[in-house]
């Protein structure tokens, strides 16, 4: 099989200096998980991933119920552990027909979601934990607090934090060092820009950004006839928006032509001139769609091509909010 890229780079986590680096960019497994992907297209993905150079690959516990987990507990079993950089999300709470109804990360609880990931993955270690949300009613310091317990005892190696404002980031480092911070991040939500970026910066912490398709608004196949429905729950794809944000993207396809790139190519380019400290998380399901997104890493784009793609997307034309930013007191939804 031909990949398109042997070396992605990487990043020092810079918490220790023996630490490895991660890769540029890295896979995000969630959606390998779904009803109609394919499971052994899933694990050639993986697999691809992993012999492309991208070592981060970044799941939750809570995807399809710990499917995703064994997943790629199953595809570690022929490899090399310590090429991998593993990333696990804990804390959501799923009903049986998927949906997140609330939230638990109760400090003596979190021994316990570490424990049934460590099995399912078929590790000894994750290398990075964090809180898929926070809870309102605990301190922050007592949820991070629990996590360097386990960071103590060998089987975490770093602590991460997923969604967060500046002042909890801040307080959650100030108990551990925070590695990375996961956050939503694309031409359609640049909200991180105004505070979050330059905490981390401040604080040394690296951001993982996910959703940098904009749930497929970016992705280059969508169309005012053809929306996908599935989205309906967020701002961006409301009736009157989903329109106007489609007209948006329609403003890329003349660079991405003159570039001889995809808009979805486009837009992850874009992410990755945000600077080295910012890695985004590339949703390919299939082996084709992940060397699709590589290529991006080749591409450069010069000020005045930023310049020209932020134009083409204002933060002021935008229609409707991306990913609900929901909060959580007491393991429900704080209504906003």
């Amino acid at each position: 099989m031909d990949f398109i890229m042997k070396n992605v780079g990487g990043i020092d986590l810079n918490i220790q200096a023996n630490e490895r680096a991660i890769s540029r960019v890295g896979l995000g497994c969630g959606r390998m998980s779904n009803a109609n992907s394919d499971r052994n297209e899933s694990i050639a993905t993986i697999h691809a991933a992993l012999d492309a150079g991208i070592t981060h690959l970044n799941t939750a516990d809570f995807y399809t119920s710990g499917h995703n987990e064994m997943l790629i507990g199953e595809v570690l079993k022929g490899r090399n552990r310590e090429k991998a950089f593993l990333s696990v999300k804990f804390g959501a709470l799923v009903a049986p027909d998927g949906r997140m109804y609330g939230l638990d990360v109760r400090p003596q609880h979190i021994k316990n979601y570490l424990t049934y990931s460590l099995k399912r993955l078929g590790v000894d270690y994750i290398d990075l934990y964090q809180p898929a949300r926070i809870d309102l009613a605990i301190p922050v310091e007592e949820t991070i607090g629990a996590i360097s317990d386990m960071v103590k005892a060998g089987y975490v190696k770093h602590i991460g934090m997923t969604q967060v404002d500046a002042a909890t980031l801040k307080k959650a480092h100030s108990v551990h060092p925070i590695s990375l911070a996961e956050y939503q991040y694309s031409l359609f939500n640049r909200g991180i820009e105004k505070d979050i970026v330059p905490a981390a910066r401040e604080l040394g912490i690296d951001v993982v950004a996910f959703g940098t398709l904009a749930h497929g608004l970016l992705g280059g196949t969508m169309s005012k006839d053809k929306v996908d429905h599935g989205n309906s729950y967020i701002p961006l794809f409301h009736k009157g928006n989903i329109d106007k944000n489609l007209s948006l993207v329609e403003g890329l396809r003349e660079l991405a032509a003159e570039k001889q790139m995809t808009v979805a190519q486009l837009a992850l380019a874009w992410v990755l001139t945000k600077g080295k400290d910012i890695m985004p998380l590339i949703g390919a399901r299939k082996v084709n769609q992940l060397q699709e997104s590589m290529k991006s890493l080749a591409v450069h784009l010069s000020e005045s091509d930023v310049k020209r793609i932020e134009e083409a997307i204002p933060v002021s034309a935008i229609a409707g909010g991306s990913f609900p930013q929901m909060q959580f007191k007491h393991g429900i939804v704080v209504p906003q």
